[in-house]
């Protein structure tokens, strides 16, 4: 049965290459050792094709496949322990044997934790070193030195390389394994959109037809941002006004202000009340209105704000572009209300899926974990959002200021929201 997970297939390969390599390298090494053996007696062949022959039989009948090392531990450290002594005997009858001994490196991952693997390589270093300066008859007087010099840098090159790749395959296998966990998610997620697109589509439906409730919803957050914010900025101008005793242009200023918002506060309550669009929408394009909204805003907070449009600003459903504009009032008020900020700053960007309102300041800010929407501004601001498949955010910490960021799909005319 073939292997159905990338991870499957990639413990599949390397147990194709630890049952392949091991026998090729001895049959080298073998062919080797008895080609280069002058004069070749019968004693040395008989040692040598014996001890080649104990090394394929351990290797087929104690060696555990690579994916199931993890489940054997005592008998893979066995394994591995008699491999190293093969290799051993075999490097002594002949230094050619070293090609057979570079596999006691590939199976070091058979042993369990990191200082025994480092163990098992540097065993298998001194190996290799004594094949590389002829043999054991090589260590006599000053033979030791060059062994001790090869070894170390055996040990050197050998440990650095196997470590690079020990930890290359712990990468690709975690790489493997969260692409086969994306894919099965993606699958699962598919499925769930396939069974749920009928429902998401009548959800919709029913937002937008909104009943009893959802009105009396919109009235409350009509006034809230109507008449509530309006009588906020009415007092704060009158309060202004007590402020410049004495100071008449001034103080008439702030009763002009005063004046001002009150008409446009009862302007904008009539048109609430018949449902209507705010009247700077009606006069303008979202764009346009929101610099409208932030000129008057700064006139009546006195706080500079800045406003940037980002992208190709093309109309919107009228529903979406009214509530960007309330979100964008609501936001200010608070500013004003609760920032104690020295600026302010708006940005509204036309993506090609939506399109996002950002209003920040370098007020006081606060901790946006314990803040749930509880005041009505926000949890109002928040519904609108989702009542028109949009979403709200907001980024804040003490002494950092505040960033609200408000989204709703980039819907025009007629269209509607297309499926994930």
């Amino acid at each position: 049965m073939p292997p159905k997970t990338p991870i499957e297939r990639r413990e599949r390969q390397l147990d194709l290459a630890f049952a392949v390599v091991p026998y090729v390298a001895l049959a080298v090494s073998l062919a080797l050792a008895l080609a280069t053996e002058q004069p070749l007696t019968e004693r040395y062949a008989a040692w040598t094709v014996g001890l080649s022959a104990v090394a394929a039989v351990w290797l087929t009948t104690v060696r555990v496949p690579h994916c199931e090392q993890h489940e054997h531990v005592a008998r893979s450290v066995v394994f591995y322990v008699g491999h190293l002594a093969l290799i051993g005997a075999l490097i002594v009858i002949n230094p050619f044997f070293a090609v057979f001994g570079f596999t006691g490196y590939l199976f070091v991952r058979y042993l369990p934790g990191n200082g025994s693997r480092v163990a098992g390589m540097v065993v298998n270093a001194a190996l290799m070193a004594l094949s590389e300066i002829g043999g054991a008859n090589q260590l006599q007087g000053r033979g030791w030195i060059p062994y001790i010099g090869l070894f170390t840098v055996n040990v050197f090159i050998v440990g650095a390389m196997t470590k690079g790749a020990m930890d290359e395959d712990r990468r690709a296998e975690q790489r493997t394994r969260t692409i086969d966990q994306l894919s099965e998610a993606n699958r699962q997620l598919e499925q769930i959109m396939e069974e749920n697109a009928g429902l998401h589509a009548q959800l919709v439906a029913q937002a937008r037809e909104a009943g009893v409730f959802d009105e009396r919803q919109r009235m409350a957050g009509e006034i809230h941002d109507t008449l509530a914010q309006g009588l906020t900025g009415i007092l704060a101008q009158l309060e202004a006004v007590e402020l410049a005793d004495g100071d008449e242009p001034r103080r008439r200023r702030h009763f002009g202000l005063a004046k001002e918002l009150a008409r446009d506060s009862l302007a904008e309550a009539r048109r609430s009340v018949q449902a209507l669009r705010p009247q700077k929408l009606e006069d303008a394009r979202l764009p346009d209105a929101v610099r409208t909204l932030a000129d008057e805003w700064k006139q009546t907070s006195g706080i500079p704000v800045r406003v940037e449009v980002d992208g190709e600003a093309t109309p919107l459903q009228p529903a979406l572009e009214v509530v960007l504009f309330r979100a964008a009032q609501e936001a200010l008020a608070n500013i004003a209300k609760h920032a104690q900020a020295s600026r302010a700053g708006m940005t509204l960007t036309y993506m090609h899926d939506q399109v996002s309102l950002d209003v920040l300041d370098d007020g006081k800010g606060f901790d946006a974990r314990q803040v749930n929407g509880d005041g009505y501004g926000l949890a109002a601001m928040r519904q609108r959002l989702r009542q028109v498949g949009g979403g709200l955010e907001i980024e804040s910490t003490p002494g950092d200021g505040t960033t609200v960021s408000a989204s709703v799909p980039a819907l025009r005319g007629n269209e509607r929201p297309s499926e994930p």
